[in-house]
């Protein structure tokens, strides 16, 4: 990494220690409110995250005057203007999102998180009905404020995934879901691939799948002095600093490859973090480049390393040794339960080859909502449609349906494309690693290692230096293209089969 030499970004930097203070802080409240705070503190945790906001709103916007300035500088470096390009993005949001609404959007995103919960348990909607449709103001008015050209979702997207756009997703889709459906038909009717498995049904003892997932922690090679891993209702990692970042899974007692490829997933979100280079550590450019590039990194772990049987024959033994119920099962069917297929109500839970369909209802339903075509009232209804023309699934409550997912509660609209974003990102480094000849037949924690340096001097230390799609073209030479996923799934579920 080239140091920051300009003498106008050291001066922004050392000023960005506050700003980042108020972001290190930000994060660990969140972890808690998911881990550890009692429920009968959301509305002070709420109005704490809304101040803290509010702080860095204030101490972002006191950089104009610097930030203008650097970005006149001539022979700047890569990553002196990633700085000066990450903040005139930060600075433009803080200008034009007024502090009342910054409060009012973190506030009410931290509010909303338990009705969810107790919406989700009673599976009632009409329970959280108010508090979306008070979201889906609140988030009409910051795609107002921060103004779009074309669709308002346009707007949102960008806070996500720098640059993107409706009119890319829907080239990425109109690819996309036809193939799967050719794929998933072949899959169905070739019946190679189980659309069930009996270990599904089979429970298992939580202490010992805790030290099965000790196990896949180890085997990742995850640095205990740097990283922690707790149990929340929802999987998700939180990047503290670069010295802390913490991942949850949950136990849920049976089916235990839920809970196994959960520690997989957030395992590879963890790794973008703790990878980078440590000199991006307290400024603007620490932390991935965007939601697309991070859940590129738990889909890569997740389903090209963890549901490959050269993984499946390197874990055998320890699941195995730890969950006896495997001892009737040998790899080749743990295999097949690995990768099962299986058109299913829960996004979460489903298999690689159906899980973009998951994504693409909940894309429509985010524009719909959010340029009035559709009103919160209808939103099951469209939802429970939309998964019976996708998926052939009609879900029979809320909980499996609407209320599956957290994001909204909190306010996080327009990340769930960045999950397919993730997985075409995915095709992507498995077409340039198949391409390399990094990919092979045999699996050992060198050849993880490998797969980890790989990702390191390509993706992870660049940290938020170049824009999303600046960082493809300078990786893989061309954009969000799904052709890669497409040939991987192609070649493993009818080709490899």
């Amino acid at each position: 990494m080239t140091p920051f030499a300009n003498p106008v970004i050291r001066e922004i930097l050392q000023d960005y220690k506050t700003i980042s203070t108020f972001r290190q802080s930000s994060s660990l409240l969140e972890w808690d409110l998911e881990v550890n705070m009692p429920e009968a503190a959301s509305s002070a945790r709420g109005f704490t995250m809304g101040q803290l906001a509010l702080m860095r709103q204030k101490a972002t916007l006191a950089l104009e005057p610097l930030v203008s300035k650097a970005g006149k500088e001539k022979d700047l470096n890569d990553a002196e203007k990633g700085i000066v390009r990450v903040l005139e993005r930060d600075i433009d949001y803080y200008r034009k999102v007024p502090p009342s609404l910054v409060d009012e959007l973190q506030k009410f995103g931290a509010e909303a998180a338990v009705p969810w919960r107790e919406a989700r348990k009673k599976s009632d909607f009409q329970m959280f009905k108010p508090y979306l449709s008070k979201i889906v103001e609140l988030k009409k008015q910051e795609a107002e404020k921060l103004g779009y050209h074309g669709h308002p979702y346009n707007a949102l997207l960008d806070l996500y995934e720098e640059g993107l756009t409706v009119a890319d997703l829907d080239r990425i889709f109109e690819l996309l879901i036809p193939s799967l459906k050719r794929i998933l038909a072949k899959v169905q009717s070739d019946h190679v691939f189980p659309s069930s498995h009996p270990l599904e049904s089979v429970g298992y003892d939580n202490q010992s799948m805790s030290v099965v997932n000790a196990g896949l922690l180890t085997l990742l090679g995850m640095p205990e002095k740097r990283f922690r891993m707790d149990v929340s209702t929802h999987p998700f990692t939180s990047s503290i600093s670069g010295n802390d970042v913490r991942i949850t899974t949950r136990y849920e007692g049976q089916n235990f490859k839920d809970t196994m490829f959960s520690v997989i997933h957030e395992c590879g979100h963890a790794l973008y973090e703790l990878q980078q280079d440590p000199e991006l550590e307290y400024t603007p450019i620490h932390g991935g480049v965007s939601a697309g590039f991070h859940e590129s990194q738990s889909r890569f772990w997740e389903n090209v390393v963890g549901r490959s049987r050269p993984f499946v024959s390197l874990v055998y033994p320890s699941l195995q040794e730890h969950l006896g119920f495997l001892s009737g099962y040998d790899q080749k069917q743990v295999y097949s339960y690995f990768n099962t297929v299986r058109p299913s109500l829960i996004r979460v839970d489903a298999d690689e080859l159906t899980y973009n369909f998951h994504i693409a209802l909940r894309c429509e339903i985010e524009k719909k909502l959010l340029s009035g075509e559709l009103s919160v009232s209808d939103v099951p209804s469209l939802w429970n449609d939309m998964m019976d023309d996708y998926l052939g699934q009609r879900p029979p409550n809320d909980s499996e349906g609407v209320l599956q997912d957290i994001h909204w509660s909190g306010g996080a609209w327009a990340i769930f494309p960045s999950y397919t974003l993730g997985n075409v990102i995915t095709g992507l480094i498995w077409e340039l690693m198949r391409t390399e000849g990094l990919l092979g037949r045999e699996l050992n924690e060198e050849r993880l290692e490998k797969f980890k340096n790989w990702l390191r001097e390509k993706i992870h230390r660049h940290g938020s230096i170049y824009p999303p799609k600046e960082l493809l073209r300078r990786v893989f030479a061309k954009g969000y293209d799904p052709k890669g996923l497409v040939t991987y799934l192609e070649e493993k579920y009818i080709e490899g089969n």
